[in-house]
């Protein structure tokens, strides 16, 4: 069983989380997918064989219904004879820790934040504390926060990397001459995205690179921020705001480079999805994520937070357009180990075959 807020949603870890589950489906095993309220109408494709189910209906402050909750997660547990529950988000622990008590399953906290990053609430932190001594195992995305976790917990689990799977297959891109000039990023408009930094960036880059466009695809609560910060900079006209599309593969086709300025990550999936269409990108060095999935593509790393930096790091690519084609080779080859059919090779292995005593016919059923 796998267990997350809802199901419902459009977010990278119901993305992710969705696609683990289909290859677990397509191997044999019986799966289902469980919301913590709503999932009745999940948002991305789900395998024919998965089955769904709901806790709560409508969304809830779930703190106040903490008991019904674990009420609820144990009888299905029970019903459905489960042999191993992975649960989509550490904070879910505070809750399937004691629904799975004494119970006979493989309890699995699946990681997606920073470590060091506890989203403004401090349950998290306890949720945390609770998963390393009493879950079975902890996924972390990255070989970094698998050491904030070694380093800054206490307890049995045994931590494995293991990192996202990319939601697009390894593409066949355009040639580097058919490129637009379009510097490209992706994600919903909130402050850890940092777009704020990078229109500043691009108010360095802008001057020297005409003919150029900044292509900022996604919505959220800072547009008008931002819109109005790109007027203040008066980049207004080398910037586009496209708002939220289904089709952002259009954008990572003809799109020339990619940027990422996020404050923090988990895990960017942007990065992988970027390095599926082969594009140069260039990124913050942030705490997690950047570093291990751009390293051998040629990607180019900016001090974290650091706009002067992120400015000519963007401006090299630009300038060098003849680096371009190997950047891309070195990209669509990274590419190919973010596949879900590799991924899925790490969960068996690491997940199956080392945390016994489930094997790889009992993973999940």
């Amino acid at each position: 069983m796998i267990l997350g807020g809802n199901f419902d949603l459009s977010g990278g870890t119901e993305r992710v989380a969705t696609i683990i589950a289909n290859e677990l489906a397509e191997a044999g095993h019986e799966v289902v997918v469980a919301s913590v309220y709503g999932g009745e109408k999940p948002f991305f494709s789900l395998h024919q064989r998965i089955e769904t189910k709901s806790l709560f209906r409508q969304v809830g402050r779930t703190l106040f219904r903490a008991p019904l909750l674990i009420y609820r997660l144990r009888k299905l547990l029970k019903a459905e004879q489960a042999d191993a529950l992975i649960v989509v988000e550490s904070m879910l622990a505070l809750f399937t820790i004691p629904a799975t008590a004494g119970l006979d399953l493989k309890h699995i906290c699946w990681e997606h934040f920073n470590f060091n990053n506890d989203l403004g609430r401090k349950g998290r932190r306890i949720a945390r504390q609770l998963a390393a001594k009493y879950c079975d195992v902890i996924v972390t995305l990255t070989e970094k926060d698998k050491q904030y976790w070694k380093n800054g917990t206490t307890g049995s689990a045994r931590i494995v990397s293991i990192p996202n799977p990319s939601p697009f297959p390894v593409q066949d891109v355009l040639p580097v001459s058919d490129k637009e000039k379009i510097v490209l990023t992706v994600g919903r408009l909130v402050p850890i995205k940092g777009y704020d930094l990078l229109l500043s960036a691009w108010a360095l880059v802008a001057p020297d690179a005409p003919g150029w466009k900044l292509r900022i695809v996604g919505d959220g609560p800072e547009m008008q921020r931002l819109c109005a910060q790109a007027r203040e900079l008066g980049v207004e006209q080398s910037v586009e705001f496209t708002g939220a599309t289904r089709n952002v593969e259009e954008h990572y086709r003809n799109a020339a480079l990619f940027c990422m300025s996020s404050r923090f990550e988990g895990f960017p999936m942007v990065l992988l999805e970027a390095l599926s269409f082969g594009l140069p990108v260039v990124s913050f060095d942030c705490e997690t994520g950047p570093s291990e999935v751009l390293e051998g593509t040629g990607g180019r790393l900016a001090a974290a937070l650091d706009v002067e930096d992120l400015a000519e790091n963007l401006l090299h690519f630009i300038r060098t357009p003849g680096e371009w084609g190997e950047v891309q080779a070195l990209s669509l080859q990274k590419a190919g180990g973010y596949q879900p059919e590799v991924v899925m090779e790490r969960w068996q292995s690491e997940l199956v075959d080392m945390a016994k005593p489930v094997n790889a016919s009992e993973l999940v059923e």
